[in-house]
């Protein structure tokens, strides 16, 4: 199919009212047929050149807008070429349509969003927790606040996401939704997936998170003293539920579990190792990580004091355990029953696991991320800090060793 083909760059309006910037337009010509549209650029007729379709002069202006016509031009040829090679008759304003984006089905952003979620929840607890689900889901709900709040609008097309709505939508979630920069970058990293998902499909010619980078801030994992530890544990308690939330968290505290993990405990998790002890076989429902912990005997007396518990002996579970919101309820309340002034939660254990118990009695670092299910020694540095006791006992050692070389 042969096709003649062009393209002009001109000036539309009056041209003589000194002063006045006039729009710049783009002419398609496909065989001896026309059609125009907008470039959204505007100049001084004075500036412009005819002859070269261009702005005349070396500044930094005329560098900026020719640039951009080039990119126009490039663009609009580009259109052309894979016109040509699928064979099909087209005209000017089908080059014209498919520049503007009018050839493609607008996809809402909320739709899209609403979609990657309901496909997440069917594979719930098949490949993703139902925590992680539910993060996507409150994402959705803040972009959709978002959209309300700064646009007046209830939804927008996906292929108008740019770099300013994600900058924008990380300072509504810390101004406006209080979240810390961690927490307001985990959101942000939710909502990258979606858009990522645009870019595949081609419902978003550019990436907006091209030039945007996350970097999350370092924060120190609190966990509790071998002080504490003992504190909470030696408590005397006469409430039922809180003595099995101590229970619980004590029990996480030698075996850095999740409270999601300790939950999903069954029977079957509980195996009896060459070695003639007792230990926890399972998978990470976070990443689906394998891991395996020796039972030690604090965690070993929390089991023998819940085995006639009627959930366990109706193999319902290994550990009783209250939900994990009732759970750091009463977490509080024991804290200040011990005078504990951190913030304790369920997932605190697990960092004293890693610390205290672990890291600060000599375990190997790779052995804790073993145990915790780390998929890289990252993630345990991450967690496990080095108690000042723990780095003071490893210097008092080398000390002796160069007072011996002296």
């Amino acid at each position: 199919m042969s096709n003649s083909f062009s393209q002009l760059f001109y000036l539309k309006g009056k041209h003589h009212e000194k002063g006045v910037k006039v729009p710049i337009y783009l002419r398609l010509t496909v065989n001896g047929k026309r059609s125009e549209l907008s470039i959204s650029r505007k100049i001084d007729p004075e500036k412009w050149s005819a002859k070269t379709s261009k702005m005349r002069g070396t500044g930094m202006d005329s560098i900026t807008l020719n640039q951009y016509l080039n990119t126009v031009r490039n663009k609009v040829n580009r259109i052309y070429n894979i016109l040509i090679e699928e064979g099909k008759p087209f005209t000017a304003v089908d080059i014209k349509n498919i520049y503007q984006g009018k050839d493609r089905e607008v996809k809402m952003l909320l739709v899209v969003f609403d979609e990657h979620n309901r496909q997440m929840k069917k594979l719930v607890d098949k490949e993703f927790a139902i925590g992680t689900w539910k993060r996507y889901f409150t994402t959705r709900n803040h972009i959709s606040e978002f959209i309300r709040s700064e646009y007046k609008k209830e939804d927008l097309p996906i292929q108008d996401i740019d770099l300013k709505f994600v900058t924008r939508f990380e300072y509504f979630m810390k101004i406006i939704k209080n979240c810390n920069h961690n927490s307001a970058l985990k959101y942000i990293n939710n909502f990258k997936k979606i858009i990522r998902l645009g870019v595949a499909n081609g419902w978003i010619e550019r990436d907006p998170f091209y030039n945007y980078k996350v970097k999350f801030k370092w924060v120190d994992r609190e966990f509790l003293t071998s002080e504490e530890l003992k504190r909470l544990i030696n408590l005397e308690i006469n409430w039922p539920r809180i003595d099995l939330v101590r229970d619980m968290f004590v029990f996480c505290c030698y075996t850095g579990l999740a409270y999601i993990d300790v939950q999903k405990l069954n029977h079957d998790n509980l195996v009896r190792n060459v070695d003639g002890n007792l230990w926890i076989e399972a998978k990470r429902t976070k990443t689906n990580a394998k891991f395996s912990i020796p039972l030690l005997p604090n965690a070993l007396h929390i089991l023998e004091k819940y085995k006639d518990h009627p959930k366990v002996v109706n193999k319902e579970c290994v550990l009783p355990v209250l939900s994990n919101q009732k759970s750091n309820a009463y977490l509080k309340e024991i804290a200040d029953l011990c005078g504990i002034t951190k913030n304790l939660t369920t997932h605190l254990a697990r960092h004293t696991f890693a610390t205290t118990v672990t890291l600060s009695n000599g375990v190997p670092i790779e052995t804790v991320g073993k145990m915790l299910g780390h998929k890289n020694l990252r993630t345990t540095q991450h967690y496990a800090q080095v108690i000042n006791s723990k780095i003071k006992e490893d210097m008092g050692v080398l000390r002796k060793k160069l007072e011996n070389l002296a």
